[in-house]
């Protein structure tokens, strides 16, 4: 028997979102940086809208999502609120024109066609769509994103497409426990990044590493992470059948 998604209550929810920011801000004060320097971004997938609204209210305004169309009919619900929704999922081409029409930002651009297409089909009528590329940063056969040597070749090309405004990378490293480890392939995309800044004019310079989850995000906060994408620390368990 399926069992449904344990919602939590709103002081439930406050509480875990207060505890949430006490650890960033504890990791950024490690890391002496200003814990305004990293943004919480909501992993919302397979939640519902009132269960997003309930995190608005708790002072959220970032959400991930992952399933193109589960993310959409939340866009829609919740079109009134001033909410910046970032696509973090897996990206078929039949899909880009509706994640280029509704979302904010990409993370996971992981292919040099998805970025064409991207900006090909993002209105003249919005802001350029912000984008990060995935780099598969632990060379694993089962993850997608791009190569270290790779991305370094695309780069430039990437970054002159119109409607779009590259602004970093995006990793999802193989778990590790240790704190030392997790900061290891951190380390790495951030210095990719700076390696890649020396290539790019002052105007075209990234600025964002979208790094870090529950389990690993104090190590990706000293290593420069700007953006942590955090779900069951704020909604709870998620049913795992959903989505």
């Amino acid at each position: 028997m399926k069992q449904g998604k344990k919602i939590l209550t709103m002081q439930d929810q406050s509480d875990k979102i207060t505890a949430l920011r006490s650890r960033l801000k504890l990791a950024a004060a490690e890391a002496q940086r200003p814990a305004s320097d990293v943004t919480l971004l909501a992993v919302s997938k397979t939640r519902t809208p009132e269960q997003v609204k309930r995190a608005v209210d708790c002072g959220l305004t970032s959400f991930g999502e992952n399933y193109l169309q589960e993310a959409l009919k939340k866009v829609s619900a919740l079109k009134a609120l001033a909410l910046d929704w970032h696509f973090i999922g897996p990206i078929q081409s039949n899909k880009t024109r509706q994640i280029a029409e509704n979302f904010a930002w990409v993370h996971s651009i992981d292919r040099l066609k998805i970025a064409q297409r991207l900006s090909a089909q993002r209105p003249v009528t919005m802001l350029p769509l912000n984008i990060c590329l995935q780099v598969n940063i632990d060379n694993e056969p089962t993850k997608a994103g791009f190569g270290s040597s790779e991305l370094l070749q695309l780069i430039a090309e990437i970054a002159r497409l119109p409607n779009l405004k590259l602004r970093g990378l995006m990793a999802i490293p193989e778990a590790r426990k240790d704190l030392q480890e997790q900061r290891r392939p951190f380390h790495q995309l951030r210095k990719l990044k700076d390696e890649i800044n020396q290539s790019l004019d002052n105007s075209q310079k990234l600025d964002t590493l979208s790094m870090g989850m529950s389990a690993d995000l104090e190590a990706a906060i000293l290593e420069g992470a700007t953006i942590v994408r955090v779900g069951t620390d704020i909604f709870g368990p998620r049913n795992a059948t959903a989505g």
